[in-house]
């Protein structure tokens, strides 16, 4: 590696190559592999070949595809495995920071403003929340039914998430 800082245009394949060829934890594969359906060959093994590559050079062309195709579902059930397995990793870590609170009738909640970033006259953004509302009657399903401090009914209930 060099410390002039003109020369990073020249590093950037050489990144590139180690960020698409590098194992992800969600996946279980390198995206070269899921891609390509096999991993790459390191410029290390062109020098010094190794079995994998010397297995690649049998001249049976056509038993390597139908390998490829039949081992394809194969791949793709792995990564899949990995991902799921990966998100519920993710939520366990979510879950435990997360507080259950009990939201009765008469409580005092604030509705969460979806869609796009709103921005007023001032061109300042606008908040994310809106209220506070009464929770008028919680039904099934987790949604509720608000009304606002004047009295005035929603006329659609709302996710209680």
């Amino acid at each position: 590696m060099s410390d002039n800082y003109m020369e990073w245009p020249e590093k950037i394949p050489f990144a590139l190559r180690g960020y698409r060829t590098s194992i992800r934890i969600s996946t279980g594969a390198s995206s070269y592999y899921l891609v390509y359906g096999m991993e790459t060959v390191q410029p290390v093994e062109l020098e010094i070949p190794s079995l994998r590559i010397l297995l690649e050079q049998v001249p049976e062309a056509d038993w390597v595809q139908a390998y490829s195709l039949i081992m394809l579902d194969e791949w793709c059930l792995n990564a899949l495995y990995h991902v799921q397995l990966y998100q519920k990793r993710i939520e366990r870590a979510f879950n435990k920071k997360v507080k259950p609170r009990g939201i009765s009738e008469g409580d005092l909640v604030l509705k969460s403003v979806r869609g796009l970033l709103p921005i007023d006259q001032r061109r300042k953004l606008k908040p994310n929340w809106a209220g506070p509302y009464l929770v008028k009657k919680i039904l099934s399903g987790g949604t509720v039914r608000l009304i606002d401090l004047d009295g005035n009914d929603f006329t659609n209930p709302t996710n209680l998430d």
